[in-house]
């Protein structure tokens, strides 16, 4: 029998099923892709064809598409991660999508997955810590979405690892990384802070929703959602049933929306102390005055917090009031310091979510029973609880090692 005559290239180098010389003396490899799409790989030299070959076959082998890694950037393989988030809430996707657009977008989010390594993705890290000046809780958040975008492509068969997993454990050992974790005011901060708005004029439609931000633990997006109807002034209950957050649209313009918590643990009720109660009676009262909420926002409407002109706060003007504050406080201290001799009592920059911290501080230094404290906060984990509200201030500290006096040697 004759043998059947191979093929060959110019070189008289046999080549191997679906090899080809071209014409033009270049090399063509012709496979069949995860879809089963007929596709082409090319090369200069048989040499460097083979080569190609080879990761191909050890790519089919592991279940991934071969090439499509190196066709697709990181943009790309982000769009189609976002728009796959079905279960995300439409102000949390639209807070991302601006977090990735402003700081990925414009360069990291060019380069082409198939060529990211775990020292691209913590170079960029750092530069975003040290040039841009990004602090940790911006890096877990982008990083909270990169990782899962990589995962994506590797259950999709187009990657065989993640150039994210553990870039973040390493840096936050390095000494670059700061944890910006909220603290609570100690009491002391907390007292002069509030006395100094509730004796001074121009704090005085700052006054119930500061104190009822202090009083009921409620985030910014809580307090700033609810209605007259969701309060219960007979049995001083508050139910905790919306939030309402700014959602970007573009750079520069944000809109307010309302929407259900994050979890089913969000819809809550809260006690009202005395003195949240008081608080809104005094809102109530302005309210009268000044005719009350006018604005509605996606068909909610009648507000318990609104401005002068009827319509409901952002977010960002209670941080800029209370910013104002702080400062007209600190500079009263400074005075009030230097003309007594002493030293000043000044208050540290912080948020409306700081008063979130501070309110279940205060609940953790009279010992509630934590349980409780996880409904009130809303959180859906008590670990949630335990691990980032446990905080307690030196003096109860030294409290309560002084009651056990005796008890313990």
């Amino acid at each position: 029998m004759m043998q059947k005559n191979k093929r060959k290239d110019a070189q008289g180098h046999i080549l191997k099923t679906r090899e080809y010389q071209r014409p033009d003396g270049r090399y063509s490899y012709s496979y069949n892709d995860w879809s089963g799409k007929r596709r082409c790989v090319y090369a200069k030299t048989l040499k460097e064809l083979r080569q190609k070959e080879k990761k191909i076959q050890d790519e089919l082998n592991a279940g991934i598409s071969p090439g499509m890694a190196d066709r697709i950037t990181l943009n790309e393989l982000y769009d189609r991660y976002i728009q796959q988030k079905y279960d995300l809430k439409a102000s949390t996707k639209a807070v991302y999508q601006y977090m990735y657009d402003r700081f990925v977008r414009p360069s990291f989010g060019n380069r082409i997955i198939g060529k990211i390594r775990y020292s691209d993705v913590k170079n960029f890290y750092y530069s975003l810590i040290l040039e841009n000046g990004l602090h940790a809780n911006t890096i877990d958040s982008l990083h909270a979405q990169l990782h899962p975008a990589f995962t994506m492509a590797i259950r999709d068969g187009i990657l065989s690892q993640n150039p994210c997993t553990g870039v973040t454990r390493e840096i936050k050992r390095s000494h670059v990384w700061e944890d910006n974790t909220r603290h609570a005011l100690s009491r002391a901060e907390q007292d002069r802070f509030m006395e100094f708005v509730q004796k001074e004029k121009c704090c005085e439609r700052w006054a119930p929703i500061l104190t009822v931000l202090l009083g009921t633990g409620l985030r910014i997006g809580e307090c700033l959602a609810l209605r007259w109807e969701d309060l219960d002034m007979d049995n001083r209950i508050i139910n905790v049933r919306l939030s309402l957050a700014n959602r970007q649209f573009g750079k520069g313009h944000a809109e307010k929306h309302i929407s259900t918590p994050k979890t089913s643990s969000g819809m809550r009720t809260v006690p009202m102390l005395d003195e949240v109660y008081e608080a809104f009676l005094k809102e109530q009262e302005m309210q009268r005055r000044t005719g009350g909420c006018r604005e509605t926002i996606d068909g909610y409407s009648g507000f318990v917090f609104v401005n002068k002109n009827g319509n409901a706060y952002s977010p960002p003007s209670i941080n800029r009031a209370i910013e104002r504050i702080r400062i007209a406080c600190n500079k009263e201290e400074l005075e009030n310091a230097l003309q007594e001799g002493r030293e000043p009592l000044l208050i540290p920059h912080f948020s409306a979510h700081h008063l979130r911290h501070t309110f279940c501080t205060r609940m953790v230094e009279n010992e509630i029973n934590v349980a409780i404290l996880r409904e009130i906060m809303g959180h859906r984990a008590l670990a949630t609880t335990l691990e980032v509200y446990t905080t307690v201030s030196n003096e109860k500290k030294r409290e309560s090692m002084l009651s056990l006096k005796g008890k313990i040697i």
